[in-house]
């Protein structure tokens, strides 16, 4: 349905209001339709907000999303910075457990929005929170907030974690 609508939306070009469109239409344009409007930078931000799993999670186009927006971002490495992190929104979902990694704690309240993980990525979370290196701080030094703001991700945090935790 969304893709039939963005046929009819741009029937006539691409309209100039495409910001105040529902964010989820804005998967089936690419950035270089999106350019007449905006930057590529502003389109991911309005991408990263979107309901990515109306599109399948190992699908080519959402593959395909992610290598865009890396490129359009200008990230060379694994590593994403606070303000791509922002940016990418619910596209970090799709990054591999090595951007997790290298990225430190940057991913993890965007993290926290998503649906599922593949192992790497819960590997490579559990690896980043046992660390302590987050804004969060060790799961030692965790209080009820701290939990309520990673509510997402307890459910892939292992026994060596959650004992951790003071009670």
């Amino acid at each position: 349905q969304l893709s039939c609508l963005v046929k009819m939306v741009t029937l006539h070009g691409i309209p100039e209001d495409l910001d105040s469109y529902p964010k989820d239409l804005l998967l089936f344009l690419s950035p270089s339709d999106y350019a007449a409007t905006g930057s590529c930078r502003q389109y991911f931000a309005n991408i990263g907000k979107a309901n990515l799993d109306v599109l399948q999670r190992e699908s080519s186009q959402r593959k395909q999303l992610l290598l865009e927006a890396l490129a359009c971002l200008k990230i060379p490495s694994t590593q994403v910075n606070e303000a791509n992190a922002e940016i990418l929104g619910r596209l970090v979902c799709d990054l591999a457990g090595e951007y997790i990694k290298s990225s430190g704690g940057n991913l993890l309240k965007q993290l926290n929005q998503c649906e599922s993980f593949l192992p790497d990525q819960e590997e490579a979370i559990r690896s980043v929170i046992s660390s302590g290196n987050t804004t969060f701080g060790p799961p030692v030094a965790w209080s009820a907030f701290t939990l309520n703001e990673l509510s997402g991700l307890i459910p892939i945090f292992d026994h060596s974690i959650l004992q951790e935790i003071p009670k």
